[in-house]
């Protein structure tokens, strides 16, 4: 689930133009920061209508991982090159940090029917996603805006496949 942080943290590394390291922990803390909340939510979104999702739970984590993957891919795609770089401020670090982590809340709503402990799942997750978002920003840094965008192409293309393989093994189990 930390691809698609760590390609965005990548390519925030390569817009930004040799960020520091204190930012590269910076931006790191704040996506596995919101990376860990959101399968919460979505865990706790499960359990209280899981009647009602059950039913069409491999078509919401499809629609929203293709939906994620796909924005990616386009972003990558068809950026242009002229564009203004990433911003550094904090609200715009902490949109591309809720951005990417729906598909994280996706996961927590699939984990609701799971006999697992989503506090040791979010905490895993959130130590990961800091670890490839701050080494993201950090390689980022090192191999510039043009293999940035192609990182956060095949990670948007990875996440619509996963969408994809949760949908055909719901629809062909």
């Amino acid at each position: 689930m930390s691809v698609d942080a760590f390609a965005v943290s990548v390519g925030r590394g390569a817009a930004l133009g040799r960020p520091r390291y204190s930012e590269a922990l910076r931006s790191g803390a704040v996506f596995g920061v919101v990376e860990a909340i959101t399968p919460v939510i979505g865990w706790a979104a499960g359990v209280a209508a899981s009647s009602f999702v059950q039913a069409v739970d491999h078509w919401l984590a499809f629609g929203l991982l293709a939906a994620v993957g796909l924005h990616m891919l386009y972003a990558a795609v068809w950026k242009k090159a002229d564009a203004k770089p990433v911003g550094r401020s904090f609200t715009v670090l902490m949109a591309t940090a809720i951005g990417t982590s729906l598909d994280a809340m996706a996961v927590g709503v699939s984990l609701a029917f799971l006999n697992v402990n989503i506090v040791v799942v979010a905490t895993a997750i959130g130590l990961a996603t800091f670890l490839m978002s701050s080494g993201g920003m950090l390689i980022g840094r090192l191999i510039g805006e043009h293999f940035g965008r192609i990182a956060e192409a095949v990670a948007g293309i990875a996440l619509f496949g996963l969408g994809l393989s949760i949908l055909i093994e719901h629809l062909t189990a």
